[in-house]
């Protein structure tokens, strides 16, 4: 038999509330340093002092001492582990390539070099305090411009090249109409999630069972199986709440290893969770980069050649290297482009990816350059990025799948009031406050991956949806939700979706905007198969619990989804526009941002709700990036000297003024049956070159260097 589904959306496209949103205000929604274990230890990291050099000797008599101290783990006692090969395909990727507690080198401040279990958490601590540890200290390379630095050319990130060049870029920029010569320097930044990362490991025989925040379940579970030499099938993974990640949680932390050792060696539940300042030293961070841009156009303002150079810190203990210039090398349209990467090898703790990374410091710099070339040619800054809009990939030469980035910048201008924006700076002033407006472009990559889920009748009619995928915050468990009972043809009460946990079915790391993309229509798939097969059964109108008592008390649908050659057919990109206004007092040189407008064409927008907090939450990331977020590292220790949140700076409510978005909803098909892209990160995407651009445009005054501080201005 075979029955027809005629699809009518009801639920997917409106602003839902979120279904988890109750747990999370009334304090019941748990997350992983919240999960009961009984019996368990408690474990405390202790950091080097130094960013290079050699442990001498490790002194813990007085630290033993503690009463409640079960163990200490130093390099001399711990185990010894391989760190197995990166393997994408089976989710085996390490946040770092180094595994503390294996020998006596150090490669960097804050470096892993003891762990104290002790019984409960304050002795932990007080022993943690009483080791003594002497070093054969060297003086750290942590500079981008120190001559000592061990520099290279990476070849690709992520299956993209990061040295590309079409066209003659040189003959170009030789008989361009006018130039922009420019070098913009962004800081080290780091994601600081509200929850801080914890692990807590047990071990049911030679099973392991995990506790911790993570972006990805299922590579966690991989690695970790492949470090113990386990079957993944004898590791679980539990995660089903996130307190924010920004890409800090979506890699296999050496921590959670650690804690998974002691607990091993131990025969007892450990949990391990790492202070603020270990959360900033040892989970990831936006590494520095310096960014040279040379531009050309014609006196029309079309582009002849663009060449973006960027160089980035690496790091001893890392492999992840900041791609900046990547978008460069497509998102307008120029017959001569190169773009080129150059690493330097730092003492640095490993960088890793930060919400948008690449995007993020790529586009500061490269917006701010256009808008000083357009500013030189006497072009509106918006009618500037139009005049250049590409009509297609010309890197890969494909087709957009879907490109509205024009639709974007016109919507944002009319509704900015743009056309009553004074061409020349220093012209809008009101008291003591000069104004400036600023806009740049917003981009971002769609993308799918395969994934997989389960959809489950049981005979009291409720069905449970499952994949092992994540909710950040990014408001996944609603718009799961909204799918399947679109799919299904039943009211969300009647549904439950389960996340968070290896053991359902796969799905794609929550990193690269990309899990509503590919879990979506693992969902729908599973969930119009499901309705299906109970119309078979049951007949109609579906009857859920009837089918499952006729399958024998529940009835289950397993769904595998993957995109096809549309990849190879297609470029998937989102796209948007930011127009920012700024307030400088020109005596105190404060900058405030007082309105901010992002347009955004992400395909068909699931959930406006959610989706509008996505990127409000972007573009006060933005924000932050433009203003105040700054890693300060001390030159001669390498010690990170802004790990915490007093003086690592991010925005609170006082320094956000008025914040719209808007989407241009144009679904697109081509990516997926739902024709939904990825939103998470798009939103961060060219705020701190429109803050920039509005600075200029304000005071007269071009701050190529992040972040834009009153001194700086001064």
């Amino acid at each position: 038999m075979t029955t027809t589904i005629t699809r009518t959306a009801t639920l997917v496209g409106t602003a839902l509330d979120r279904v988890d949103g109750r747990l999370k205000v009334t304090g019941q929604a748990q997350y992983a340093a919240d999960m009961p274990v009984d019996h368990a230890a408690y474990a405390v990291v202790v950091s080097s002092t130094i960013a290079r050099g050699r442990i001498l000797s490790i002194e813990t008599t007085a630290a033993r001492a503690v009463p409640g101290v079960l163990r200490i783990f130093t390099h001399e006692n711990a185990t010894r582990f391989t760190q197995p090969a990166i393997d994408w395909m089976s989710g085996i990727v390490p946040a770092q390539t180094f595994i503390p507690l294996q020998g006596p080198e150090i490669i960097h401040y804050g470096q892993q070099v003891a762990v104290v279990v002790a019984e409960t958490l304050e002795a932990a601590r007080a022993a943690a305090a009483l080791v003594e540890i002497a070093y054969d200290a060297r003086p750290p390379v942590v500079s981008l411009d120190d001559p000592q630095a061990q520099r290279w050319l990476p070849e690709e990130f992520f299956g993209e090249p990061m040295q590309y060049e079409r066209g003659d870029v040189e003959a170009a920029l030789r008989d361009a109409a006018a130039t922009i010569d420019a070098t913009y320097r962004t800081p080290t930044e780091s994601h600081s999630p509200l929850e801080p990362h914890t692990a807590i490991a047990r071990w049911d025989g030679n099973k392991l069972i995990v506790y911790e925040p993570s972006q990805w379940m299922i590579g966690s579970r991989n690695y970790l199986a492949a470090i113990f030499q386990l079957k993944p099938e004898d590791v679980r993974v539990i995660s089903p709440f996130v307190g924010g990640g920004f890409g800090s949680k979506g890699f296999s932390h050496a921590h959670t290893v650690v804690a998974a050792m002691c607990a091993r060696e131990l025969g007892r539940p450990v949990k391990l969770m790492l202070s603020r300042a270990q959360v900033f030293l040892l989970t990831g961070h936006r590494p520095e980069t310096v960014q040279r841009l040379r531009l050309g156009a014609t006196k029309e303002g079309r582009f002849t050649a663009i060449e973006h150079s960027a160089t980035v810190a690496d790091s001893y203990a890392g492999w992840f290297i900041e791609p900046p210039a990547l978008t460069t090398s497509f998102l307008y349209s120029s017959p001569s482009v190169r773009i080129r990467h150059e690493a330097v090898k730092l003492n640095m703790p490993a960088p890793g990816p930060m919400r948008a990374p690449g995007e993020a410091p790529g586009l500061f710099a490269l917006e701010s350059a256009i808008d000083e070339l357009a500013a030189k040619l006497g072009i509106d800054p918006v009618e500037f990025r139009i005049v250049n809009d590409a009509q297609v990939d010309e890197r890969d030469n494909l087709p957009f799948s879907s490109r509205h980035l024009v639709e974007c910048l016109q919507l944002g201008a009319e509704r900015f009031n743009w056309r009553n924006r004074p061409k020349e700076p220093r012209r809008m002033r009101e008291g003591d406050e000069l104004i400036g407006w600023g806009v740049a472009t917003a981009t971002y990559g769609g993308l799918r991956t395969p994934a997989s889920a389960r959809a489950t009748a049981g005979s009291d009619g409720h069905v449970i949806v499952e994949v092992a995928t994540h909710d950040l915050g990014t408001g996944m468990y609603t718009i799961m939700t909204q799918v399947a009972a679109d799919a299904l043809g039943i009211p969300i009460e009647r549904i439950e979706c389960r996340l968070g946990d290896s053991d359902f079915p796969r799905a794609p790391v929550a990193g690269g905007s990309q899990s509503t993309a590919s879990v979506t229509p693992a969902v729908q798939q599973a969930c119009e198969e499901l309705r299906r097969r109970a119309i078979e059964l049951a007949g109609e109108p579906v009857d859920y619990a009837r089918a499952a008592r006729l399958s024998g008390g529940t009835l289950s649908i397993m769904s595998d989804v993957a995109p096809g050659d549309e990849q190879r057919r297609y470029a998937f990109q989102s796209f948007g526009a930011q127009f920012i206004e700024v307030r400088v007092d020109e005596a105190l040189g404060r900058v405030r941002v007082t309105r901010a407008l992002g347009v955004f064409d992400c395909g068909r927008i699931l959930n406006p709700k959610t989706a509008r907090s996505q990127m409000l939450g972007g573009i006060v990331f933005g924000i932050g990036q433009a203003l105040l977020e700054e890693g300060i590292v001390d030159k001669r220790t390498g010690r990170l000297l802004t790990d915490n949140l007093a003086e690592y700076r991010v925005p609170v409510n006082a320094d956000i003024g008025e914040i719209e978005v808007l989407f241009i909803e144009e679904p697109d098909y081509a990516l997926n049956p739902l024709g939904a892209r990825g939103i998470g990160e798009i939103g961060i995407t060219g705020v701190a070159a429109a803050i920039a651009n509005a600075v200029y445009h304000a005071t007269g005054k071009r701050i190529r260097e992040l972040p834009i501080t009153p001194e700086k201005l001064l």
